[in-house]
């Protein structure tokens, strides 16, 4: 990560915030690696305390959408654990981190190209406000430049993504990865529950049961219900 390319990227983000333009200067591809990682992802908080995954790309596919919709179907993972504790996390060798930690995440993580995370808290105030959460393919720790370019775009991050607004939140932004990436799961949640007659919580969490429980991607069973390919009966998972 060559100094003068990353404090061109600060440039670029001082000057963003300056002429009130929003999260659209680079691609969160683009900015993964020159942070030096290889996929990138950032939630927002919710007023019910869950992630939405609202802004994400890499340079390894769908690494870092995958890695953040399998923690939001198992329930466990470090973009939660930052969440939860406010605190940094860093795992520099996912196969060497004791199992115990995410017994379901990380036998799931070990499937895909990841290697090692970095999940970073974001605050307004004292109040949760989202993770950002970057990947490698490779083992081993951040320098310490990029822990310290990672954290700082984070707080960056934040405030310029705070200026979307719902609309471009729920529709996407073409060209800048901006959008709730978990649209259609809430969709699907909201048909499962008028069909089965239960609360909007426990229709997702059904939803998630399903996806885990058969091995399917989530967003893939969400797209399904709302096709009308799959219907999920009272008492099945």
């Amino acid at each position: 990560m060559p100094h003068a390319e990353i404090d061109t990227l600060f440039d670029r983000l001082r000057h963003a915030v300056r002429t009130g333009r929003g999260l659209d200067v680079l691609s969160p591809g683009a900015i993964a690696r020159l942070l030096g990682h290889d996929a990138l992802t950032l939630c927002l908080a919710t007023p019910r305390g869950h992630l939405e995954l609202v802004w994400s790309d890499d340079a390894a596919g769908l690494l870092g959408p995958t890695l953040d919709d399998l923690q939001y179907t198992l329930g466990e993972g470090p973009t939660l654990d930052a969440a939860r504790t406010g605190r940094t996390l860093t795992e520099p060798d996912l196969a060497r981190t004791p199992i115990d930690r995410w017994p379901q995440f990380l036998p799931a993580a070990a499937d895909t190209p990841a290697r090692a995370v970095v999940a970073v808290p974001l605050h307004l105030g004292v109040v949760p406000a989202g993770v950002l959460t970057v990947y490698r393919t490779r083992p081993g720790p951040p320098t310490a430049q990029q822990q310290q370019a990672t954290e700082r775009f984070a707080r960056i991050a934040l405030t310029l993504l705070l200026r979307a607004s719902p609309a471009r939140l729920l529709t996407g932004e073409h060209g800048t990865g901006i959008a709730l990436h978990r649209a259609e799961v809430h969709q699907a949640a909201g048909v499962l529950a008028v069909q089965l007659h239960l609360p909007v919580d426990q229709a997702l969490l059904r939803l998630r049961a399903h996806a885990y429980t058969h091995d399917l991607a989530l967003l893939d069973v969400a797209r399904d219900i709302l096709a009308h390919r799959l219907y999920l009966h009272n008492g099945t998972a």
